[in-house]
């Protein structure tokens, strides 16, 4: 496959347009979740709450190194990017950027957030940040992806260690509590990537990506999907059972965890593509309200205590 050849509105482009480019090539949305799921592991199950700038340096970090890894994973895949109706008018396929100046971007995002978290939080924060993009990058993006259906399966470890490091930052280990969330994190992965991938796996397929639902067919992946959902729902009720959380969070869970579950449920009975994509924008609304309500709880716990 050949490469996408830079075209001439590279040149055309502004300074300060040409940053909001590089910008866009860390997926800002993505990157803003991830680093939001950091953000419990910062309080949960320790008595004494951080330093507020550190807590914020140690965030920062984290998203260099998200940021990090979305643009090595957009330099890698602008061929493939350009085969698909969603990602084809991304930066690189759409060449308004070349591939030196994301593979720089790639390179100082990570030189800064192992130098950032190595600082504020230690080598253990710095050393899983620079794994999890080692991971991504070369065990996702370069190796599980264009070979195997479960992709997505053991890649989302890849997009679960926000916790990780924030907690290893804190305390120069990593909690209990921070495994729950990495364990929350990626067992929702897998049911929610599944619905973008019964949507699009048409394009998938065209740019030769072996997906669950090529593998499976459309109702084996829902079944997937439906045992993670149940497998996940039990974990989120850890936090409680350990006493790291209280009756508001609990309540929480449970009405979330019931939603979740009724999308993908109707997303088997169902069988449609508006289904299926429900359930990617169910998943994304589930996990977001989830650890905002950890947040809110956890504040609520502190005050009350």
């Amino acid at each position: 496959m050949n490469a996408v050849v830079p075209g001439p509105g590279v040149a055309m482009v502004k300074p300060a347009d040409r940053l909001a480019l590089l910008l866009d090539i860390t997926r800002p949305r993505v990157l803003a979740l991830v680093v939001f799921t950091g953000l419990p592991a910062l309080v949960l199950g320790k008595e004494v709450w951080p330093d507020p700038w550190r807590a914020l340096w140690v965030l920062v970090g984290t998203a260099f190194a998200g940021g990090a890894s979305s643009a090595f994973n957009a330099l890698i895949e602008r061929d493939t990017d350009a085969l698909m109706a969603r990602t084809r008018s991304r930066p690189l396929p759409a060449a308004l950027l070349v591939p030196w100046a994301v593979m720089a971007w790639g390179v100082l995002l990570t030189v800064a957030s192992t130098a950032i978290l190595w600082v504020v939080g230690g080598a253990l924060a710095a050393g899983i940040s620079l794994a999890t993009i080692a991971f991504y990058v070369f065990g996702y993006t370069l190796w599980l992806k264009p070979r195997t259906p479960q992709n997505i399966v053991i890649g989302g470890a890849a997009g679960s260690t926000a916790p990780l490091i924030a907690s290893a930052a804190m305390d120069g280990s990593v909690s209990l509590g921070a495994w729950i969330l990495f364990a929350i994190i990626f067992l929702w992965t897998p049911p929610h990537f599944w619905g973008i991938a019964l949507v699009r796996k048409g394009e998938y397929a065209a740019a030769g990506l072996p997906m669950m639902p090529a593998a499976v067919g459309d109702q084996g992946t829902r079944w997937r999907a439906l045992g993670y959902t149940l497998a996940l729902l039990p974990v989120t009720a850890l936090p409680v059972a350990l006493g790291f959380l209280g009756s508001l969070y609990a309540a929480s869970a449970a009405v979330l965890g019931a939603w979740f579950l009724w999308a993908v449920v109707r997303s088997l009975r169902v069988r449609e593509a508006w289904a299926d994509w429900a359930v990617f924008k169910v998943s994304v609304a589930y996990l977001s309200a989830l650890f905002l309500v950890m947040l809110v709880d956890l504040v609520y716990l502190a005050v009350a205590g």
